[in-house]
């Protein structure tokens, strides 16, 4: 039985059988006035019945149905690709299928991604791995950074030089020599910004999927393998390896002399073949939402999870002796390689850990009171770069170099320091980064107004890549929580309204309402409130695995909506995807054959907002849920909840965008709560900090994101699988 299994069901007391005929709902501003929208006038007699109210007292069961109800044909689709593990190129088309319909299912619209804003840096340009998987992108070690900021003619000239040395392992000696030419000088220390605006929640790497937690812990460990800054995958703690003729089995060969210190560089052993398989195993221990990238993927992994296994010596990870570790796969994966660089396949001093009262299998309990492992900086061991020599709470993380580290003597940057910012201060990174006290910040529209105030913006800012993370906007169709589950905070307008709750509930049930207020977004405008009018279509997505994330090898044959449909080889991900939705009749543009001179793209254009079909979707929403008893008009709003932090200004100012532009396009017949959060911690625990479905504070969400862990379209799909395997499907109320 899964651990997550057995939720307390009163958590659900939601009495769901009433007459809906009647206002309901309360809202924090006054409802925008806007065009009309059709109306069917449900039967008097008509009356609200829920679907689920013979299992609403069973989390399980009813995550479960409504998981079906609104997403059963990805999961369909999603499982016919994954069975496919002899072509590459059917199983990326496949998947590319099950994509169309995650996206056409409403449940999640993909917003932005990281980057593509103006920015001033002192670091050059691909200084440090830039691959789009994996945790290497936030491995600074290596970073080359400069006294002054860096021009952008001198940056787009080692971008072309990057460009063209890719490949020969002689990028970063030349860039060194090209900056110092010009005149730059180099140092050995990084201050970054934008890194540090909430504290790590633990420091245990295999305890953890949130980016801010696993951003810092990277740099205290080294894995298997590193991916270099010309995105070339190197060796790290293996010296080298093999993959068995059936692709199975993999070996890795570890370097030895490889040492593990604690917080002060004190030394506590040595980096053994062991440390891989007990950090395996706390991993699928502590179950802190990693467990599932290896489920089906190494033999047993799965069973021991579910606890169908017991004895760890059966799952496919071994000690073969002190410097060998091997891993056993249950199928061949053409993409297990690029696994090996996300803190999944972290290691783990076994005895350090159990100094600080750790446990394995059925005795582990990280709620000991003997268990500290991972509490604080000084309560894991290293074998990376860093050590944390300074971390205080929403202040400052200090990373100073390892002088045990086994590769000490080819690192460039020897402190690296992070310092908070909450947000609060439009200015405050861009004047930190002019002061010489960060090294580079991405410019807010306050922040580019006052560069170009300044003098400075023509000569050092430029446009910052984007990155293959997807910032997601979520509906919640199962909402159970009114206020935040750590403190109370938060509270909902419809707090205590049962009629407002359950009209909501009815609503967001309804394909084709969600749909309406994906369509009536205009993500652009929102989007401009923080990059500036300039760069609101920069960092825009359209698709939530990227549409250039990988290509068709070869001439692959799918069948789309009974049509067989050959896609030549070359073809992108994001085309396959508007295949499907294009053939299912929805009018989303996911992807632009003509951008990117030519060879495609899903980005920087908004493909969703489309004001006539949010209208002809909530046409057709009125008349169903006027069908099930439940009224939907300007008269008779459905109210909801969208959290906004109120302490940035910039924030505060999207939150109303996104209000003014779905009330508008959708004629008052949605009203939307600005629900305000006095802080970012209350903002990030109404959603962001959240384990479970049902502590979700929202209707409407829209700041949680994924990156991908691997190199393949499954890292991201994998996070909307049900019972309790993908991370992602609690943003929608779920498991």
């Amino acid at each position: 039985m899964k651990k997550f299994n057995k939720i307390v069901s009163l958590l659900l007391a939601l009495v769901m059988v009433l007459s809906l005929a009647a206002c309901g709902g309360k809202t924090t501003d006054t409802p925008s006035t806007g065009a009309p929208v059709a109306t069917t006038e449900a039967t008097a007699a008509a009356e609200y019945v829920d679907p689920y109210a013979d299992i609403r007292d069973d989390y399980d069961a009813l995550s479960e149905a409504i998981y079906n109800d609104v997403l059963g044909d990805f999961i369909a689709a999603y499982d016919a690709g994954k069975a496919v593990t002899d072509n590459v190129s059917e199983r990326y088309a496949l998947m590319a299928i099950a994509e169309a319909k995650l996206l056409e299912s409403a449940t999640l619209m993909p917003l932005t991604a990281k980057g593509g804003n103006y920015a001033i840096s002192r670091v050059a340009p691909y200084s440090y791995s830039s691959v789009l998987w994996g945790n290497d992108a936030q491995r600074y070690h290596n970073a080359i950074v400069t006294t002054e900021p860096i021009k952008t003619a001198d940056r787009d000239e080692l971008k072309a030089l990057w460009a063209e040395l890719k490949g020969t392992g002689t990028y970063a000696a030349e860039a060194t020599k090209l900056l110092e030419s010009k005149g730059y000088t180099i140092k050995d220390t990084y201050a970054p910004g934008g890194k540090f605006s909430s504290d790590p929640k633990t420091w245990d790497i295999l305890a953890t999927s949130r980016a801010a937690d696993a951003e810092a812990i990277v740099n205290t460990y080294d894995g298997l393998v590193e991916y270099d800054c010309e995105n070339v995958m190197q060796p790290a703690l293996a010296e080298s390896w093999e993959v068995s003729d059936d692709g199975l089995t993999y070996t890795f060969h570890l370097r030895q002399g490889a040492k593990w210190v604690d917080s002060q560089g004190r030394e506590v052993g040595e980096v053994k073949a062991d440390d891989f398989v007990a950090g395996m195993q706390h991993m699928m221990d502590v179950m802190g939402g990693l467990e599932y990238l290896i489920e089906g993927i190494i033999v047993n992994a799965s069973e021991y999870i579910s606890g169908d296994v017991t004895d760890f010596s059966e799952v496919g990870v071994k000690a073969v002796d002190d410097y060998t570790v091997e891993y056993t796969l249950c199928q061949p994966t053409s993409f297990f390689m690029t696994m090996l660089g996300y803190n999944v396949f972290a290691p783990m001093s076994r005895s350090y850990y159990e100094s600080k009262g750790g446990k394995f299998g059925a005795d582990f309990d990280n709620s000991a009171a003997s268990y500290t492992y991972g509490k604080t900086p000084s309560d894991i061991a290293y074998c990376g770069p860093y050590l944390v020599s300074n971390f205080t709470s929403e202040n400052t993380i200090v990373f100073t170099a390892n002088p045990a580290y086994w590769n000490k003597d080819n690192i460039t940057i020897k402190t690296l320091t992070w310092l908070y910012n909450d947000g609060q201060d439009a200015l405050k990174a861009y004047n930190d980064t002019i002061s010489g006290v960060l090294d580079g910040a991405g410019l807010n529209a306050s922040a580019a107004e006052q560069a170009k105030t300044d003098g400075v913006f023509d000569t050092l800012a430029y446009v910052s890549a984007t990155d293959a993370t997807t910032f997601s906007a979520f509906l919640n169709v199962n909402r159970a929580a009114t206020s935040n589950v750590n403190d109370g905070s938060v509270v909902s307008p419809k707090d205590g309204d049962e009629e407002a709750m359950t009209r909501t509930h009815a609503a967001f049930l309804n394909v084709h309402f969600r749909r309406a207020i994906m369509f009536a977004l205009d993500r652009a405008t929102y989007n401009a409130q923080t990059v500036g009018e300039d760069l609101k279509y920069a960092s825009l997505v359209n698709t939530y695995t990227p549409g250039n994330f990988v290509s068709l090898e070869e001439d692959t044959t799918v069948d789309i909506n009974g049509t067989v449909t050959t896609f030549p080889a070359g073809t992108y991900y994001g085309a396959i995807v508007q295949a499907q939705i294009d053939a299912d009749g929805l009018t989303i543009k996911v992807w632009d054959p003509e951008a990117e001179g030519g060879a495609g793209s899903s980005t920087q254009f908004d493909g969703w907002y489309n004001p006539d079909e949010a209208a002809a979707e909530l046409a057709t929403a009125v008349e169903e849920l006027a069908a099930e008893g439940v009224e939907v008009s300007a008269e008779n709003p459905i109210y909801m909840d969208l959290p906004y932090f109120s302490g940035s200004e910039a924030f505060g100012n999207r939150a109303n965008a996104l209000k003014k532009s779905i009330e508008t396009v959708l004629g008052g017949a949605v009203i939307v709560n600005l629900v305000e959060c006095v802080d970012s911690n209350a903002w990030y625990y109404a959603g962001y900090y959240t384990d479970f479905g049902y502590e979700a504070n929202y209707d409407f969400y829209d700041v949680s994101g994924w990156g991908p862990d691997y190199g393949d379209p499954q890292t991201y799909l994998d996070t909307f699988l049900p019972d309790y395997s993908g991370y992602m499907v609690k943003c929608i109320g779920l498991f």
